[in-house]
Parts: C-alpha cells; structure tokens; sequence
C-alpha cells in the first residue's frame, strides 16, 4: 500500500441502475424472488457500495497485486429504487488499521437517500489470496 492511503479518502461513484440489478434477478432460481417487485436488490446494493469503495483505495494499492476483500458490512436499505434510476454512492474511508479500511458509506437515488452505513475491507496480497483458496479447493476434495 502507498502512503497516500490515509483516512480522508472519499470518492462518489454513479451507475445507472438496469433491470438486471433488481429483487427478482438476485437469485433466479428462487421462485419467491421472482413474485417480489423490481427495485433495486439489498445483494446489488452491497455490491455496489462495495465496489465504490474499491474505487477509492485502488490509486493508493499497488493494484492488482493488492485488492481489498469485504469483510463486513452494516447498512440501512430505507428506500426503494426502480431499475433506469442512476444511484450514487458517496463513501469515505475513515479509518485505516494495518490492513483493515474502515468507510462510511451512502447511497442516494436522486430522489431519495436509499442506503447509509459502514463497510470494512481488508487489504490482501491477490497471490497469496489466491494460493489460499487453491489449498481449500484442495482440502475440501480430499
């Protein structure tokens, strides 16, 4: 990680929210999914938000050999959101702890707040990550 990596860091991020990204799309093969409405998906919201916060550390990691993996998430989900809005994400990283990225996090629809919170990321090493999961793999077929 650079030494930019501080807290203070805050960055919004846009997206226009499809049809994909709705309650019924979440899980497919769930027949009670498919007769709830089609707003946005608390699931796609989290990712969202995630994805945000990626974002906004990725120019202060040595990416891709860093990442950042999601490690916790406590949000609101107060208001619903059809597929064509655009939701913005504004998040702030607010605390950072050897490898631990603590943000607040929010999101807005352009009509109303939907989503407010904290997310906490942890910073990896993708190689060795990845050989981690690959003993796992290993393990769980043996």
């Amino acid at each position: 990680m650079k030494d930019t990596l501080k807290p203070g860091i805050e960055s919004t991020f846009t997206f226009r929210l499809p049809g994909t990204k709705t309650v019924p799309a979440l899980y497919p093969e769930a027949a009670e999914f498919q007769e709830m409405p089609e707003v946005f998906a608390t699931g796609f919201l989290v990712g969202f938000l995630e994805w945000a916060c990626i974002q906004a550390v990725n120019p202060h990691l040595d990416w891709p050999r860093e990442q950042t993996v999601g490690t916790h998430v406590d949000i609101s989900h107060v208001a619903a959101t059809p597929a064509g809005f655009v939701v913005t994400a504004k998040v702030k990283l607010i605390e950072v702890s050897g490898r631990r990225l603590l943000f607040d996090v929010e999101a807005h629809d352009g009509v109303e707040l939907i989503s407010k919170g904290k997310h906490e990321r942890f910073i990896i090493n993708k190689d060795k990550f990845d050989a981690k999961m690959k003993e796992k793999l290993a393990r769980k077929s043996a």
